[in-house]
């Protein structure tokens, strides 16, 4: 998990995706739509995307992409980010995390 925490310090928001899941692309451009600075990792894109998987899956992620981190924080996947924007706390919570400035 330590490479996991490197990836994701002094940025906004992480996403760990795999390029073909639809569900990585929806919550993409969810949080992009917003203007969020999201930075995405491609696990099927990266020489150690196997590695940065397992650390996912060791952390309780299941399945492991989307795994969405905002404010260095875990937040979870498509359930948790979809569940968090219909209860109106998504734009609050990229704002703490100074993702999104409006």
């Amino acid at each position: 998990m330590e490479s996991v925490k490197k990836m994701i310090a002094e940025k906004p928001v992480v996403m760990f995706s795999k390029s073909k899941c639809c569900m990585c692309h929806t919550i993409k451009t969810l949080i992009s739509s917003f203007g969020a600075n999201l930075t995405v990792y491609e696990l099927d894109e990266l020489s150690n995307g196997l590695q940065l998987e397992k650390a996912l899956l060791a952390s309780g992620r299941r399945p492991s992409v989307p795994a969405v981190f905002i404010g260095q924080e875990l937040i979870g996947g498509a359930n948790e980010i979809m569940s968090l924007h219909l209860e109106g706390n998504l734009i609050p919570l990229l704002k703490k995390a100074k993702a999104i400035w409006l």
